[in-house]
């Protein structure tokens, strides 16, 4: 569990500096709840925001499982694997942070390979449309969450590298309450807090190339200590 927490530390921080790359991805959608400011409006759509969030949120998590599961039979087969899988998890997140910060369009060569799927789940989410009860909701967040997003498969990754089906899920599911707050928010009033983190957008792409540069350290450090360990063996 000790190694798991800077692993869920880090996803969770991905998710919530992340929100604003997140509104750019599902901030459409998640607007369908807006209907005002009014607190009876807030009062019918905050039920729907929260299913749509947590119906997302979900389909992380199933992912999670997934994406650790293969990691686990790739671990097994080459156990140094762990390493370069998470070292590319970091860099893949400082090109978040640098899309975000910059607009620089790194990520989208990656974010077309995941378009295969999500073609084929646009049809199911389009029925769903306008999603104007709880399930309606919960299931259009369902399919949302395989939404093609560098921003998601940096987290994935970093999912994987725990080689196991609990951890995987457990990833996912902080890098998916992190993203909670804004995308909910931006339900009931999307204009307003598009605006707030777009203006904040360099300040929070730069944050999370911290996060990622943190995240490229951890494996760094260890392939270093290997490198050292083995060169005392070597030498004696």
């Amino acid at each position: 569990m000790t190694e798991l927490l800077p692993i869920l530390a880090a996803a969770f921080a991905a998710g919530l500096l992340g929100s604003a790359h997140c509104l750019g991805m599902c901030g459409g959608i998640s607007g369908l709840f807006a209907a005002g400011a009014t607190v009876a409006a807030i009062k019918t759509q905050l039920p729907l925001a929260i299913a749509y969030n947590a119906g997302r949120v979900l389909s992380y998590a199933f992912l999670g499982v997934i994406v650790a599961v293969v990691g686990s039979v790739a671990v097994g087969s080459l156990p140094d694997l762990v390493g370069p899988v998470r070292l590319a998890s970091g860099a893949l997140i400082v090109l978040v942070g640098l899309q975000l910060a910059f607009n620089w369009r790194f990520l989208a060569p990656i974010e077309k390979a995941g378009a295969v799927i999500w073609n084929r789940l646009v049809p199911h989410a389009k029925r769903l449309i306008p999603a104007n009860t709880i399930s309606k909701a919960a299931g259009l967040g369902l399919i949302w969450g395989w939404l093609p997003c560098g921003l998601v498969y940096s987290a994935l990754l970093l999912a994987a590298t725990t080689a196991d089906p609990l951890d995987g899920s457990l990833t996912m599911l902080a890098f998916g309450l992190g993203t909670m707050p804004a995308m909910i928010a931006t339900g009931l009033s999307a204009s307003k807090l598009s605006g707030l983190l777009s203006r904040n957008r360099m300040g929070a792409g730069l944050l999370i190339v911290v996060l990622g540069v943190a995240t490229l350290a951890m494996p760094l450090t260890n392939l270093l200590e290997n490198g050292r360990h083995t060169h005392m063996e070597d030498s004696r």
